[in-house]
């Protein structure tokens, strides 16, 4: 039990406290503490009866069952690596913005799911998160099951098929993909590639709730050259459960 413990410290501060909630609710679902129901996100519930508890129980919720099991462990373990490399790569030192990036595609999630009757919100920010660190590590060579390797751009596509074919929904995934990228234009693409304004700036508020820090665990992957200002430069390849990353050139 203590190295669980100790492994569950080592977590990343913003990253283990949403790993646990989305261990946590899907538990009191699947036990019937609360029925789930009220985990949903229905919008005649949240706009019309007022239950504003909707959107963020649907973030963290996922009804666990025989069919879905599988489905649901394979993304709690994209969100514990993927929002781990970012929170300790290029937001490393950083974690209002990285608090910041999560609320900017959250938010937009919820109002795609009350415009699309989305009842689930799980899996569309989990992609998100995966989405960004894929753009922030695009010539990072990676490796899925049987051996197959490529570029990490294409894996946020690779695993909208992955999750479709072990039940997933490939709106969920797409609508993940399409936040995440409309975060990534707008915060690096447009202002440092093609000489934009910044539209996006993590208010003042979380700098005082989450202060920038120095030093911590350098990061997987290295972003864009022209985005080396905006994110710590990346040492190494991020290894996973499905293989090992390697800069383009490694043999």
């Amino acid at each position: 039990m203590s190295d669980l413990g100790d492994w569950f410290r080592s977590i990343p501060l913003i990253t283990r406290y949403w790993f646990a909630g989305s261990i946590a609710v899907p538990l009191v679902g699947k036990l019937g503490l609360v029925s789930p129901v009220y985990l949903f996100l229905w919008p005649d519930a949240f706009i019309n009866r007022f239950q504003i508890w909707r959107p963020i129980t649907a973030t963290f919720f996922f009804p666990v069952g025989p069919g879905t099991g599988f489905l649901y462990l394979v993304n709690l373990y994209f969100l514990y690596q993927y929002s781990s490399r970012l929170e300790t790569g290029a937001f490393d030192g950083r974690p209002a913005d990285y608090m910041f990036m999560l609320l900017f595609n959250w938010i937009c999630i919820v109002i795609t799911g009350l415009a699309m009757d989305m009842q689930l919100l799980m899996i569309p920010l989990i992609m998100s998160v995966l989405y960004v660190w894929a753009q922030l590590n695009r010539d990072m060579i990676v490796s899925f099951w049987f051996g197959t390797r490529f570029k990490a751009c294409y894996l946020p596509w690779v695993i909208l098929g992955f999750n479709y074919i072990i039940g997933g929904s490939v709106i969920n995934e797409l609508i993940g993909n399409l936040v995440g990228h409309l975060y990534f234009f707008l915060m690096f693409k447009y202002p440092m590639d093609l000489g934009g304004r910044n539209f996006l700036s993590t208010p003042q508020f979380l700098y005082r709730w989450l202060p920038n820090r120095r030093g911590g665990v350098s990061g997987f992957g290295v972003p864009p050259a022209s985005m080396r200002r905006a994110a710590e430069d990346q040492q190494g390849g991020g290894r996973h459960n499905w293989g090992q990353g390697f800069r383009l050139g490694d043999q």
